[in-house]
């Protein structure tokens, strides 16, 4: 965090810091800009464009499950659970 006369006064500590990732820039004491380096808006971007397709992944995968239950194709038990996975690996041997 850097008041917003460093800018001015100290480009170099500044401009070091944001090639990190953001920096918040005071004014008056307050929050009141975010400045970072292209690369680290870039990798940030790739972060949170990462982030939502693992989300869609999850949900999707949650909603399926909800629907799997819904329609009954789940099992209770161990037992039958590995029954079930045997029976499916001798289809596909």
């Amino acid at each position: 965090m850097f008041p917003i006369t460093a800018l001015s006064k100290q480009p170099a500590a500044v401009k070091k810091a944001a090639d990190r990732g953001p920096v918040r820039i005071t004014e008056n004491g307050r929050g009141a800009y975010v400045f970072m380096s292209e690369q680290a808006l870039k990798e940030l971007i790739e972060r949170e464009r990462t982030d939502a397709a693992y989300e869609a992944y999850l949900l999707d995968a949650v909603q399926q499950g909800v629907a799997d239950i819904e329609e009954g194709r789940y099992v209770t038990s161990r037992e039958e659970m590995f029954r079930r996975a045997e029976s499916r690996r001798a289809r596909h041997a």
